[in-house]
């Protein structure tokens, strides 16, 4: 009873690193999942980032989740290659009261306005970066006491299909 209650199980060497394999490759995943060339607007390979995460000399840390460590990732690939989060598609829909002093707050964390449609009340579709989505949806809250809404469109922007060539 003690060694099942204070014991731990031994792990053989290779089912470690099996684990610390599929972790490499999940984290891989999540990463080309979430990243873009800045340039191209198209995702990365998953066996891409793989290399570029070998090539880093990344090691896998078995006791964090692999979400965390594919958002440190992206930030050290960053360093290294061409790399960025996909931006997420927003629309908000704003009371005309609030719409131009809200607008002047969210400025900053907007990547590119799409468009811009001001009747009874505003609306905006615009990309953002996914790091501010909470950011933003708290100021929409905060602000136009739950009348304005926030609707995501699409959770990454990528540009998919063959590339034409001249």
């Amino acid at each position: 009873l003690q060694i099942l209650s204070k014991g731990e199980l031994q792990v053989s060497d290779k089912e470690r690193h099996t684990q610390l394999e599929q972790m490499f490759r999940d984290i891989a995943t999540i990463v080309a999942d979430k990243c873009v060339n800045p340039e191209t607007k198209r995702p990365y390979t998953v066996i891409l980032i793989e290399r570029a995460m070998k090539d880093i000399h990344y090691s896998v840390k078995p006791n964090k989740s692999t979400k965390q460590q594919a958002l440190e990732v992206i930030r050290q690939l960053k360093e290294t290659m061409q790399i960025e989060r996909a931006h997420m598609r927003l629309r908000f829909i704003l009371p005309a009261k609030e719409g131009k002093k809200l607008k002047e707050k969210l400025k900053p964390l907007i990547k590119v306005i799409e468009s811009e449609d001001f009747q009874e009340q505003l609306e905006i579709v615009c990309l953002i970066d996914p790091g501010c989505f909470r950011e933003i949806d708290e100021l929409i809250r905060s602000e136009t006491k739950g009348k304005g809404s926030l609707e995501v469109l699409s959770l990454k922007d990528v540009e998919e299909g063959d590339e034409k060539l001249q």
